[in-house]
């Protein structure tokens, strides 16, 4: 009779684990399609600057939203990643369990359960595992705080 598998660790969610998080867990789109909303909304702006009655406010105020969403688009990775680092889980410290029952974090902040049950894939990535869940949509586990027992262990739960 084998024991059930039980795996905990504690990891710090610093700059580099949200780096890792984002180049993971998103496809990053460069294309001119993640561009046609701020085409768009410059595109009103200077077709505005020809209607008599509107104002040229609003004509540079819709350019200058077109401006941000483009730079939105290109700087998407370094934004989430500000924008995660002035959140107050920044530098945290994180307990992750693995066991039978599901994948369990806490930190001061968070007191999560996600059982086998909810999660709807498990996806290995180069660096680690990407999991999507019925609630609370997906979630990265990076292979660095992981054992090689626990990452056997995530394997075949996703064969499984």
């Amino acid at each position: 009779m084998t024991s059930p598998f039980s795996y905990t660790t504690t990891f710090t969610l610093d700059k580099a684990h949200f780096n890792e998080c984002f180049s993971q867990s998103v496809n990053s789109d460069f294309s001119i399609r993640a561009y046609i909303k701020a085409m768009v909304l410059a595109g009103v702006g200077l077709l505005s600057f020809y209607i008599p009655d509107v104002s040229t406010y609003f004509s540079w105020f819709m350019i200058a939203l077109g401006v941000l969403d483009a730079l939105s688009v290109y700087y998407q990775r370094p934004w989430w990643v500000a924008r995660q680092m002035l959140s107050k889980a920044a530098n945290s410290e994180v307990t992750l369990e693995i066991n039978e029952q599901g994948i369990k974090t806490k930190s001061f902040y968070v007191d999560s359960q996600l059982d086998w049950s909810e999660i709807i894939s498990l996806a290995e990535t180069e660096l680690g595992f990407l999991i999507t869940a019925t609630k609370g949509g997906r979630h990265y586990i990076s292979n660095t705080c992981l054992s090689e027992q626990a990452k056997q262990y995530l394997r075949a739960k996703q064969a499984s």
